[in-house]
């Protein structure tokens, strides 16, 4: 026979079992809303930290009080209050963790709830869970799980941006501009990020999860999620494949059969759930612009200020001495003796944050690289480097500033190697490094230059004082026997100054499937006659200057009088540049011009060959759900029959997956006109990418920027 004790408790866990929660209103709309984050292709309740969210519970039970209410909310493998992955907290008081929460008035079989969690709170997915004491009973009930990101609307939160529209820019603009070329022919290139796309925030949550310092120690990993300088390095680190199976798998050379070639992307969202759909292999292939667009989204995505930068005349100083040597023989060809090299472009990312390690003078944007070049601790990534530090030279502070200071500021060295015993110094230049630094305006799709962001005016005093203390806090002397990195007098020896001056002109713009026709002037700077000896040089190049194959080779002699100017006109048929031409279309001219027992001359010119046109036009008005035609037209640019391409369309909002259209072959010069249709899912400004790819020549690239009015 049972107690009465027995009877007394059994009586007790009957009222517990009593209470049944019916429902889990996330008040999706309200919420989402509230923290920015409607735009989130999924259903998960998705919040923003610092920040309070509402819950509601529709219950059912016959207890109609209870003593207290705990909530606890949890992150990660092994969640421990210890390491802030979890946090207990009651109605009556904020818990130690910095969590709290309170009871809203509702109705009837309602209960309603507002939670805040900390502006430092580790950003993830997380599992809220409600306990109610009831005598000496524990009722235990999981709500469900819910995302927490960071939060650049909030004072708090170390991603805090004060403007408006630089927020609706950095954090929830999902397409953008990526500008390369050259620094004196800057082009525009579209992007589509499409951080709210389906899949892409547990893509991006999924790459955190990967890392390398997940899988030594997940507690510790997690742990320090609450923080951007660390989330935004290991993305870094992640977002190229090299140390791990990270998303991108980078590639400067050779063919590209066993993969994409890297111009054909034209936005992140196909490169990400290509490498989740495929079990995290490194997609195949990127180069920078890649990278650094796949980073923009991931940051995005998680609720960091980010933007894409590009740094024209971009030094890679792989020894860190702040110098940039390059050898050519006495006909132009260069030749292979560092590993130094400067590159047209390279794009990379800015995050914006504070520098709790370093102190608020280095807070603001910071430079992140995940294009894998050099090592950093041991792995393949890059930042997050203060702008600030760059600016100022402080190059010993964390993380990597002397490889972007020296990206921006190294002085640069031209040689020419007459044998092996003897060099010339023909070319010293201070301020070809970090030209035209540029990015996105805020709002619209024009160029910002930034340079002045990195560095004091070129040539100032200012500049040089900054360049001065980079030098010592790296070690690099201008006197003495020795230095960490090579000898004084190589680094600062002078060059002869020629007696000749010239440049090379291009006599129209260059366009793909046509001649290029070039005149180089010489003039004589001195009255004395003289002779020189040109060598002429065109080879084709990838868009870091690394040489590929060569197309033209000329030798002329000219004659100069007194402080005369002679020009000398020849061309690059296409026949002789077709097949050589990489799919970057860059083309670098030399002329060695030397003079019997005088200084010698080089002459450079970058040519980048342009596309034809290709136009975009959108046959009606733009809705939300309805249908509407977009037209393409485009022309073949060759005098040679194509077949085999493939017309590609993508945009956030506008398309749900990357459109494929085959285009029938096309007569030499022809132009062809392609339909489809595009059914707007996403109000606001929307950008639609076209790209036309095709084997006999480089991808043909075209967007259009859409204003999608909503549902009606």
């Amino acid at each position: 026979m049972p107690s009465l004790g027995d009877v007394l408790l059994h009586t007790e866990e009957m009222q517990i079992t009593a209470l049944k929660i019916t429902k889990v209103n996330w008040q999706s709309k309200l919420n989402k809303a509230a923290h920015h984050t409607s735009d989130y292709s999924s259903t998960e309740a998705i919040f923003r930290r610092g920040q309070p969210f509402n819950i509601s519970l529709n219950i059912k039970t016959t207890v109609q009080s209870w003593d207290n209410f705990t909530f606890i909310a949890s992150t990660g493998p092994s969640p421990a209050e210890s390491q802030q992955t979890k946090a207990v907290f009651t109605l009556s008081e904020e818990g130690a963790s910095g969590w709290s929460a309170a009871q809203e008035p509702s109705e009837p079989g309602c209960l309603s709830f507002t939670i805040l969690s900390p502006a430092s709170a580790v950003i993830g997915r997380y599992k809220l869970k409600l306990q109610v004491l009831s005598g000496n009973k524990v009722f235990s009930k999981v709500l469900g799980q819910f995302v927490l990101l960071f939060n650049p609307w909030c004072p708090d939160d170390d991603v805090y941006m004060a403007n408006e529209r630089e927020r609706r820019e950095y954090v929830l603009n999902d397409s953008g501009i990526i500008f390369q070329g050259l620094e004196k022919d800057i082009q525009q290139e579209a992007w589509n990020y499409g951080q709210f796309e389906e899949d892409i925030l547990d893509i991006s949550l999924a790459i955190l999860d990967r890392s390398l310092n997940h899988r030594e120690d997940p507690a510790v990993d997690v742990s320090n999620r609450n923080n951007p300088v660390y989330v935004s390095r290991v993305i870094s680190a992640m977002v190229n494949s090299n140390d791990e199976k990270g998303v991108v798998e980078g590639k400067w050379t050779g063919k590209y059969r066993s993969g994409t070639n890297p111009l054909q992307w034209s936005g992140s969202v196909t490169i990400l759930r290509k490498w989740h759909r495929g079990r995290y292999r490194p997609v195949r292939y990127g180069q920078c612009w890649v990278f650094a667009g796949v980073t923009c989204t991931v940051l995005r995505c998680l609720g960091i200020p980010t933007r894409v930068i590009t740094n024209f005349n971009s030094a890679h100083d792989t020894n860190i001495n702040l110098s940039i040597d390059k050898y050519i023989d006495i006909s132009g060809k260069t030749l292979h003796l560092t590993e130094d090299s400067v590159w047209n472009f390279h794009v990379w990312n800015e995050s914006w944050f504070t520098r709790r390690d370093l102190g608020s003078f280095y807070d603001g944007w910071q430079v992140l690289d995940a294009t894998p070049q050099e090592k950093s601790k041991g792995i393949y990534q890059c930042g997050p480097a203060s702008i600030r530090a760059i600016k100022e030279g402080d190059v010993n502070l964390d993380y990597d500033s002397p490889f972007v200071f020296a990206a921006v500021n190294a002085d640069c060295v031209t040689w020419i190697r007459h044998s092996k015993k003897r060099k010339e110094r023909i070319y010293s230049n201070t301020r070809k490094i970090g030209k035209c630094i540029s990015t996105k305006a805020v709002g619209t799709n024009s160029r910002v230059d930034v340079t002045a962001n990195y560095k004091y005016p070129e040539g100032s005093s200012k500049e040089r004082q900054v360049y001065k203390k980079a030098l010592k806090l790296l070690g690099v002397r201008r006197t003495g026997k020795k230095t960490k990195i090579r000898k004084p007098k190589r680094r600062f020896s002078r060059a002869q100054t020629p007696s000749i001056s010239g440049k090379l002109i291009l006599d129209a713009s260059p366009v793909i499937g046509q001649d290029i026709l070039l005149t180089l002037s010489l003039r004589n700077l001195i009255s004395d006659f003289k002779t020189i000896k040109v060598k002429l040089k065109a080879s084709a190049i990838l868009y870091t200057r690394r040489p590929k194959a060569e197309i033209l080779e000329l030798y002329r002699s000219i004659k100069l009088g007194s402080e005369e100017v002679k020009e000398f006109s020849f061309g690059i048929p296409y026949s002789q540049y077709k097949n050589s031409l990489m799919d970057d279309r860059k083309i670098l001219v030399t002329a060695v011009c030397q003079i019997k027992k005088g200084a010698s001359l080089l002459v450079e010119k970058d040519i980048v060959l342009q596309d034809p046109f290709l136009t975009i036009k959108v046959l009606g008005p733009t809705v939300v759900h309805q249908a509407v035609n977009v037209e393409v037209t485009f022309t073949n640019p060759l005098s040679d029959e194509v077949t085999d391409c493939v017309l590609r369309a993508e945009g956030s909002g506008l398309l749900k997956e990357q459109l494929r259209i085959s285009v029938a072959r096309m007569a030499p010069m022809e132009s062809s006109t392609v339909q489809f249709e595009i059914i707007p899912y996403r109000s606001g400004t929307r950008q639609l990418q076209v790209d036309l790819v095709c084997i006999h020549f480089s991808d043909i690239k075209g967007f259009v920027t859409l204003d999608v009015a909503p549902a009606q």
